[in-house]
């Protein structure tokens, strides 16, 4: 009796999982061919941000790297 109840909750938990990822694929998969939906609000960058003490502006050189103001190597 324990096996036939244990198999019971097996197939109901691969049912369910197999349902509910099914599920989630026709969602995901609907909504690419709904066409683009609203765009959330992109967060404004933070202007404090940059002035703060840990970070460190870079100059873009003549060879197109990055590196800080007082590296002058090429």
């Amino acid at each position: 009796m324990t096996a036939i109840i244990l198999r019971v909750i097996i197939y109901a938990a691969i049912a369910a999982f197999i349902y509910y990822a099914a599920k989630r694929l026709w969602r995901d998969l609907g909504a690419a061919f709904r066409g683009p939906g609203e765009v959330p609000p992109r967060p404004s960058p933070k202007v404090n941000e940059s002035r703060s003490p840990d970070v460190i502006e870079l100059k873009r050189g003549a060879d197109g790297v990055y590196r800080p103001p007082g590296d002058d190597r090429r």
